[in-house]
């Protein structure tokens, strides 16, 4: 139930480049690239398949494996919220 000065937040989805920066980078197996960026070859495959965002310091190593600017890995996608 909303009151009044209830603010809801914009719903966040983190989309991300990171099956296609595989496949550009020597088709790099998920193994590779979990190497590369230190965690698990089940995280990066819960991040292709957006179930997981990954932290920030993960995020950047992730895009430094592939030798690119963060941006060009993660995109934040925002529906608008409501606000009262």
């Amino acid at each position: 139930m909303l009151t009044a000065g209830t603010v809801l937040m914009a719903k966040t989805e983190i989309t991300n480049q990171v099956r296609r920066l595989r496949f550009e980078h020597g088709e790099m197996t998920q193994e590779e690239l979990a190497r590369r960026a230190q965690c698990t070859r089940q995280t990066i495959i819960a991040i292709e398949a957006r179930k997981y965002a990954p932290s920030l310091e993960l995020a950047f190593r992730i895009a430094r494996a592939f030798g690119v600017r963060i941006e060009e890995v993660f995109h934040c996608m925002e529906e608008p919220g409501e606000e009262k």
